[in-house]
């Protein structure tokens, strides 16, 4: 499914990625913005939508918006805040203020690090509503014996960021939520936290003959917290799509919800179309009207980008993008860099990064790195005896001369190893005889007697070496 889809069938996806923004006070009000506390504590009449209360906008989020939007290409311009009406008890006004025709950024894209281009649609500016929880056995409104709703999420800055239905493959979704996670999180303006829903992404799938160019009836999957869920859910509707095409049938347009346990999707709702919601221009707040000196302040303050890290340690490796694509969505390429410039073989770096150090540095520096990694190339040391160095630099910093002096590691001298090889093979003919008729698995008991002799000091690397020299001589 990675790929394309079986029988001919091709998939399309796009993705409503809302991103909770990280201001201290939310959108319309000055009630703090923060995740956790008690329910309804961090209310207000406004964000209550009392009788007589007025959304006064915040300044900060707007350019926070603005900020998303030129990081994804978009044009940035006169927009207009709208009222969505529908009537879920999760708004306590029933309407929420959104963007409607006229949105903050529009038309833009994003470069994914396999090189596809996904265009954006739009990235607009709205409120986050209440958050209903549902009492009962399913914890779904149908079967559930009451529901209750906290308001404190009603009003947090919200900026929904609408793809184009351009995505291919379930490997091109969860790389677009990755590096879009990547470009918010560079930009410090979300936490870009899927567990505690600063990010939500909702993936509306469709499917289609290979061939074909209409766009046929799509179905929107909400509830979506994690990559894996995102991809196992996209995985399953396709398929329920086809199988409903195969037998003579057609999917509905509706909204459904991805079930974590089951592994599949449930009807919820028909979806309903703009008209039903009744936008209408909200009329407590003027139109946002950027002039092009605050773009340009903008344009100048963005950070690297990961796209351009990518770029950037790909040529200070000689390496890849792809290659070096993991060591940046962890925010590890500036230790690599300096590493490198402290002395160090690039592809030994980005090897030792992505295998050995996933999961941070510690007190490890760049420099004792670069140090490690030498001595380990010119012998100095066994790989082993590197990573028992590497794991001490982490947990206590210093040098891997120091912890190797006070640990007595130090390789055995490879003269050394050709002796004791030497011998080995003496005191036993008949295995080097099987050695050297093709039987490998011997070779295990010639590594395993040097390594015994030696206390484990010994390379590995280099005893394979010399054994295979000597059945050549």
């Amino acid at each position: 499914m990675s790929n394309s889809l079986k029988d001919g069938w091709e998939l399309i996806v796009g993705l409503e990625v809302h991103v909770e923004l990280g201001t201290k006070t939310k959108l319309f009000c000055g009630c703090i913005n923060q995740f956790g506390d008690e329910p309804n504590t961090n209310v207000c009449p406004v964000c209550l939508g009392l009788p007589g209360s007025l959304p006064v906008v915040n300044e900060k989020a707007v350019t926070y918006a603005m900020q998303i939007g030129r990081a994804l290409n978009c044009s940035v311009g006169r927009s207009i805040f709208a009222r969505k009406n529908y009537f879920y008890p999760d708004m306590p006004k029933d309407y929420q203020i959104t963007q409607y025709d006229q949105p903050t950024n529009m038309d833009g894209y994003l470069e994914l690090p396999s090189g596809v281009k996904i265009g954006i649609e739009r990235a607009h500016i709205e409120e986050d509503t209440g958050k209903t929880v549902h009492v009962g056995s399913t914890g779904r409104i149908s079967g559930s014996d009451y529901s209750l709703v906290d308001y404190n999420r009603a009003g947090v800055p919200l900026i929904e960021i609408v793809s184009y239905p351009e995505i291919r493959t379930i490997d091109q979704a969860k790389e677009y939520v990755e590096e879009l996670r990547g470009v918010l999180l560079a930009l410090e303006v979300s936490d870009a936290k899927m567990e505690e829903g600063s990010i939500r992404v909702d993936a509306n799938v469709s499917v289609r003959k290979l061939g074909e160019d209409e766009l046929r009836t799509r179905c929107e999957i909400k509830n979506v917290n994690s990559l894996r869920s995102l991809g196992r859910a996209i995985e399953y509707e396709a398929k329920r799509h086809i199988d409903l095409y195969q037998n003579g049938e057609s999917p509905s347009q509706e909204t459904r919800h991805w079930d974590e346990g089951d592994g599949r999707t449930r009807a919820g709702r028909s979806k309903e179309d703009a008209e039903d919601y009744r936008y209408f221009q909200e009329p407590d707040l003027v139109p946002l009207s950027p002039n092009s000196q605050m773009i340009k302040i903008i344009d100048e303050e963005l950070p690297n980008f990961p796209s351009e890290r990518r770029i950037e340690l790909a040529a200070l490796t000689e390496m890849k993008i792809t290659e070096v694509a993991l060591i940046v969505e962890r925010g590890h390429d500036d230790f690599a860099s300096e590493t490198i410039h402290a002395g160090a073989t690039p592809q030994t770096v980005i090897k030792y990064l992505t295998n050995n150090l996933s999961d941070g540095f510690g007190e490890l520096s760049p420099t004792a790195f670069a140090s490690l990694i030498q001595m380990e190339e010119k012998a100095e040391l066994t790989s082993t005896q590197a990573k028992k160095i590497l794991a001490e630099l982490v947990e206590q910093g210093g040098t891997p001369q120091e912890i190797a002096e006070q640990s007595g590691l130090k390789a055995v001298d490879t003269h050394e190893i050709e002796n004791l090889v030497d011998q080995l093979i003496a005191s036993h003919p008949e295995e080097w005889e099987r050695f050297c008729g093709g039987e490998k698995k011997v070779q295990g008991f010639f590594v395993g007697e040097i390594m015994k002799t030696t206390r484990g000091q010994a390379d590995g690397k280099v005893i394979n070496q010399i054994l295979n020299e000597r059945t050549s001589n």
